[in-house]
C-alpha cells in the first residue's frame, strides 16, 4: 500500500481511499482530499514533516501523520 508519505516530490498521484476515522478524517476531506482527485508533491521539509502539496488547485502543507492516511496510486 502507497500513501501520500510514500510520494516522490514532482511526483502527481490519484487517491484512492482514505484511512483513518471520525474528526481526522473530516478534516481531510474537508480540505480537498478525496477519492479520485490528483495531488501533486511540490515540497518535503528537510525532516519529512510537512509535506507540500497542490491539490484542486490550491497548495496546502499536511503533516506526516495525516498524509499516512491519504492511499494513493
Amino acid at each position: 500500500m502507497k500513501t501520500l508519505k510514500d510520494v516522490k516530490i514532482g511526483e502527481t498521484v490519484k487517491v484512492v481511499k482514505l484511512h483513518g476515522e471520525g474528526a481526522v478524517k473530516r478534516r481531510i476531506m474537508d480540505m480537498g482530499i478525496t477519492k479520485g482527485v490528483d495531488i501533486y508533491v511540490r515540497k518535503v521539509a528537510p525532516l519529512g514533516d510537512p509535506v507540500e502539496i497542490t491539490v484542486r488547485n490550491y497548495e496546502l502543507s499536511l503533516r506526516k501523520a495525516d498524509a499516512e492516511m491519504v492511499e494513493v496510486e
